[in-house]
This record gives C-alpha cells, structure tokens and sequence, in this order.
C-alpha cells in the first residue's frame, strides 16, 4: 500500500473529509484515504449554492463504482460554492483530492467541530484503524 498523503495544515475529520480554514469560509474536500477506500467516484451530488448545513449533517453524496458515501459539514452555515468541474470529472477527487478535487465552500455561522483533527491526529487515527 503505497503512503497517503494528509497534508498539514488543514483539519480532518473522523469521517474522512478535509476542512481548510479561510476566515469565516472553509473549503471541504475528502482525504487521500477516504478517495482510496471509495476507488473511482463515478457522481459527485453537489449541494446548491445558498443551502444551509449543519454540523455533522450530511451536505453531499459521493458515489463511487463501490459504494455511496455522505459528507459530512464540518460547522453551521451555508454552501456559498461548489466545485463545478465535479459534474462532469468527478475523478478529479480521485486524482488530486486536496486540489482540483475539493467538494464545496462553506460560509460558517458557527465554530468548526470541535472533534476535528490536526494532520498528525489524523495520521494517528488512520492508523489504527479509523
């Protein structure tokens, strides 16, 4: 198995996505991990521009030939972007999921989970099982 990438810097969550912190808006993708465990996502379920989320609910669906798998928001808010491109190469989250293959952007109303990990808890957590 080859090692996969969680760079430092972003937040994770121990439901696999990514969360980088940009002001009051953060950009949410999935992890190397996550991408690996779904193999090729085939349909990204993008949320609409102006939905309201919540923390810990699901915001999207990833279907990949395997299965589908909710993501999940990381804080109260609303989706104020999403990754276009997606609706027509969702590989891209395959291949370059802290790039070119991130999900949507979130304007917080609230504080992120506090249950998110920095990349070293997230490596530990992938680790031993997570």
């Amino acid at each position: 198995m080859t090692e996969e990438k969680v760079p430092d810097g972003l937040r994770y969550a121990k439901s696999h996505e990514w969360v980088r912190v940009e002001g009051d808006t953060v950009t949410v993708g999935i992890t190397d991990h996550a991408q690996a465990q779904l193999t090729d996502i085939v349909f990204a379920d993008l949320p609409a521009a102006g939905k309201a989320v919540t923390a810990g609910a699901g915001a999207m669906v990833l279907e990949s030939v395997k299965t589908v798998a909710d993501i999940y928001a990381p804080a109260n808010g609303s989706i104020v972007a999403v990754n276009e491109e997606l609706k027509t190469h969702p590989e891209l989250v395959n291949q370059d999921p802290y790039g070119k293959g991130w999900l949507f952007r979130l304007k917080t109303t609230g504080p992120l989970d506090p249950a998110l990990m920095d990349a070293a808890g997230y490596r530990a957590f992938v680790a031993g099982g997570g």
